[in-house]
């Protein structure tokens, strides 16, 4: 029975994705917890901490298949303790001897820390790879679309012009920022943790830091500084990092949930026979997978701010935030990998409906290039004299709801100054798009084939 929805047979497929899910399993958190240890007894093996042989049985015996789940779920229940039942389990699978030198030398955050790292190191490959075809998707599109002409708008009202393809453009750096930051917090958070009962690797001495330091090896980990038991920033950091790739995400389905809207009509999320927008209005073509996203951007933004919470620690063990760790983590990354596997259909299949690009430029009758019409004039008699004429045609054009170029070709101090032709010229949307195409370039200068 699921209670929670990613586990859900109803509502699962619409938080998670099966890959992302698996890291984050019970098998898979046992089998790093086991990976930990085993990496520990042969970086002691190898500096001769522990005696010759024992690594082999221990790595033997590391596979969470011969564990029982309810022997170790029972245990934490009873013990109150999250690790200690495996060892006692795992000590049981090997010789008294071999048993007797697991976890030698460590602490149980230890252990479960690294689990965690390990389990980061994974979604983050699978984030990275989900991510890099996204972005390759967005850098086709904004090609494709590079010469649409659509409405920009700004505070929810008509702007300026722009195409299609620069606002994907803006898309994909975003997309290609986060690919960089995951890549550079990796040497700040994908890192081993082996530091003992108070971090100080008291119970191993001088030799402690090269055991640290080939155990991390051990794992294709990072080695820290400084024992990081209440040092979070790593964790806060992964966690903000997946939580602004999340919040890309959610901004690029909220677009085009707007630009959907029955009275804008320029994109939509894509329809397939069958799909059913509402229970009682037959008629209803509505973004849900767009909705969906954006709902999970908000599930993400909550859970990722544990990761700061978590900052604030206690001495030199705090379990309260600890715990939430355990909890926070995998929900974000399942969440996230989820997004972007619905926004890379979406996008796919989005559909663009280039006649109503083009209906809704001429929606305002020529406001829309207003500042085109300003800026020519302000050559002749100043840029704010010239925003004050425009600004009074403009809103006389408004107000009547008639054609700019009509209002304009009326007014006396523009008529003075400009043609016919040249007012006409310089009310035509298409001719003012700025430097969208040489923006969209530049995108895919920076992004195409980027590789860290």
């Amino acid at each position: 029975m699921a209670s929670n929805p990613i586990d859900s047979k109803l509502y699962g497929q619409l938080y998670t994705t099966d890959e992302m899910k698996e890291v984050f399993s019970d098998e898979s958190l046992l089998q790093k917890w086991l990976d930990s240890w085993v990496s520990l007894a042969e970086a002691e093996e190898s500096l001769k901490v522990i005696p010759e042989g024992i690594s082999k049985q221990i790595k033997e015996k590391a596979d969470y298949s011969l564990f029982d789940m309810d022997v170790i779920s029972n245990g934490i229940i009873d013990t109150t303790h999250p690790l200690i039942v495996q060892i006692r389990e795992f000590e049981k699978l090997l010789s008294p001897e071999a048993g007797g030198y697991i976890h030698w030398g460590a602490t149980t955050q230890d252990i479960m820390d690294t689990a965690v790292v390990l389990q980061i190191k994974s979604a983050q490959d699978i984030l990275e790879k989900q991510i890099h075809d996204f972005l390759r998707l967005l850098l086709k599109l904004a090609e494709k679309y590079k010469d649409v002409v659509m409405p920009g708008r700004t505070h929810g009202q008509h702007a300026l012009p722009v195409t299609l393809g620069y606002k994907i453009a803006i898309w994909a750096d975003e997309i290609g920022e986060h690919l960089t930051r995951l890549n550079e917090g990796k040497k700040r958070y994908l890192l081993g943790s082996f530091g003992g009962a108070a971090g100080t690797l008291a119970s191993l001495g001088e030799i402690g830091f090269d055991v640290r330091r080939k155990y991390c090896e051990n794992l294709g980990l990072y080695e820290p500084l400084v024992t990081w038991h209440v040092q979070r920033s790593g964790f806060a950091e992964f966690s903000n990092i997946v939580a602004m790739i999340s919040s890309t995400l959610g901004k690029i389905a909220n677009e085009i949930i707007n630009l959907q809207r029955s009275e804008i009509g320029e994109i939509e999320e894509g329809h397939v026979d069958g799909q059913i927008g509402s229970s009682t209005m037959p008629h209803k073509r509505n973004p849900m997978i767009c909705e969906y996203v954006v709902g999970l951007t908000r599930l993400v933004q909550r859970n990722a701010t544990l990761g700061l919470d978590a900052m604030v620690q206690e001495h030199e063990r705090d379990m309260t935030f600890w715990t939430t760790e355990w909890s926070y983590i995998p929900q974000i990354c399942i969440y996230t990998s989820s997004q972007v596997d619905k926004m890379h259909k979406i996008l796919s299949n989005m559909i663009v409906h280039e006649d109503k690009m083009e209906r809704n430029l001429y929606l305002l009758k020529g406001l829309i290039v207003s500042e085109n019409l300003m800026l020519e004039l302000g050559k002749y008699i100043g840029r704010q004299k010239a925003h004050d004429v425009i600004y009074d045609i403009s809103m006389e054009a408004f107000e009547k709801d008639e054609k700019l170029l009509n209002i304009a070709l009326k007014n006396n101090t523009i008529t003075q100054h400009m043609s016919e032709d040249e007012v006409t010229k310089h009310l035509e949307p298409y001719s003012y798009i700025g430097l969208s195409e040489p923006f969209i370039k530049k995108v895919q200068e920076r992004w195409t084939d980027i590789t860290f």
